[in-house]
């Protein structure tokens, strides 16, 4: 009991010792902060970036190819030594001897090559050109409600912080009406009007009261914390807050809310540009059907004796048409393939816009559940602390017991705390409100 006796004491005398390495901050400057350095906001941006330079790449195939090929080759293969003697002109007579033809002695070839490919007709470059730009934009929203989401998190966390401070400076309310409690009920043992074990039960309802203060300032320490990590902090760093959250009554209707929602969700947008990238799927299938038409180009210099060098040289240019006329029927499967990934895409948009619009309503009516029960905490508070009031009142002057008293005073704490509870819920649910909408860090960041 003594030791328990101290830590209280060490935690409510020397709050500032705790916390004072805690930076206060607004709820925009955190969200700012959040918007900027949370980890899960910042690889959403890597992905987007990711999806962007695939895009860029797919462009890419419109541009003609040049590479360089610099190879090396020894052999005796009498078509090999035939060849390579010509590329590098050291064709002779003595060549032409059967035995020479035959068999050979063995002949090494440096060649060094610089080929140009440039396409002119293949359809499957402009479908995959729209597949990955439709990923890139799906990546876009996808990191617009990633930002959505960590938005609410962070205001989650704000408020947490809030009302850790409420319930902390409500248990020091308790603590300090438990201790005049005592006071009584020692001053009524040493008058002999009360028992003694009203001052044992009310010296345990005090110890009680301290352990719920050590433990609302250890959550109140503990949502600093979160707070931090929310905005992008480090683990262990720790986060105050320099104002209190108050609530504001929602602008729109429920249907309009509604409305917003199909119209503005990132989530909703990024299921259309999943569609829109099957329905791109579908035609690079179909592009399968259709020739393609190259055009390439080609310089190569031979050397018998050292890489990049030139006995001779010689240039070629063409144009080629490849059609695949049959080919076990792959085509025709992966067009069904991609038929059915587009129809599945669909599916799944339209069960989303069915279930966003749950949300939206199952948010509105929580919001207005936790409204009402904000108002009955209110009236039972008043209550309550009406009620603790009048026992205390008769236990002073003989006519309640401590077993009464106590029960008065439990039932303050609970309306207390509830209230604390019911506020931070009323709060919370109207933001969810707007995240269910897609507006939050519309009608939150100004």
């Amino acid at each position: 009991m003594r030791s328990l006796r101290v830590a209280f004491l060490i935690l409510v005398l020397c709050p500032p010792v705790l916390f004072a390495a805690d930076r206060s901050v607004t709820l925009q400057d955190a969200l700012q902060a959040a918007l900027g350095h949370n980890h899960l906001v910042s690889g959403a941006r890597f992905e987007q970036e990711a999806a962007e330079r695939g895009a860029a790449a797919s462009r890419s195939r419109y541009f003609p190819h040049i590479f360089l090929e610099e190879g090396f080759a020894v052999s005796d293969a009498p078509v090999r030594v035939f060849m390579m003697k010509l590329d590098q002109g050291r064709f002779t007579l003595d060549d032409l001897q059967l035995e020479n033809l035959n068999t050979p002695s063995s002949y090494r070839d440096f060649r060094t090559a610089v080929t140009l490919e440039q396409p002119l007709f293949d359809l499957s470059i402009g479908y995959d050109r729209e597949m990955a730009e439709k990923e890139a934009e799906r990546a876009g929203f996808v990191l617009a409600q990633r930002r959505e989401d960590v938005g609410l998190a962070v205001y989650a966390a704000y408020l947490d912080v809030q009302k850790g401070r409420a319930t902390l400076a409500a248990t020091e309310k308790e603590v300090a009406e438990a201790r005049e409690s005592l006071r009584v009920a020692q001053a009524r043992s040493r008058e002999g009007t009360a028992l003694r074990s009203d001052e044992l039960r009310a010296r345990t309802f005090l110890s009680e009261s301290e352990q719920r203060t050590i433990t609302a300032l250890n959550d109140l320490r503990l949502a600093r914390m979160r707070l931090a990590l929310a905005v992008g902090g480090e683990a262990g760093e720790s986060l105050d807050i320099a104002e209190e959250l108050t609530s504001a009554p929602v602008r729109l209707s429920e249907n309009e809310l509604v409305r917003e929602a199909l119209a503005n969700r990132s989530d909703l947008k990024g299921g259309e540009k999943n569609v829109a990238r099957a329905e791109a799927a579908v035609g690079a299938a179909r592009s399968a059907w259709f020739p393609t038409v190259y055009a390439g180009a080609s310089y190569q210099m031979n050397d018998r004796d050292i890489p990049l060098g030139r006995d001779n040289d010689a240039w070629m240019a063409g144009v080629n048409l490849r059609w695949e006329l049959f080919d076990g029927l792959r085509r025709s499967h992966d067009q069904a393939r991609a038929g059915a990934v587009r129809q599945a895409a669909l599916q799944y948009l339209e069960q989303q816009r069915k279930e966003v619009v749950l949300r939206v309503r199952e948010a509105a009516l929580r919001r207005e559940e936790a409204g009402k029960r904000l108002e009955v905490a209110r009236h039972a508070l008043l209550a309550a602390d009406e009620g603790m009031r009048i026992v205390a009142k008769r236990y002073e002057n003989g006519l309640a017991t401590m077993v009464e008293l106590l029960d008065a005073q439990s039932a303050l704490n609970r309306s207390r705390t509830g209230l604390v509870e019911r506020e931070s819920d009323y709060l919370l649910a109207t933001a969810r409100v707007y995240h269910a909408a897609g507006l939050f860090l519309k009608e939150t960041v100004k």
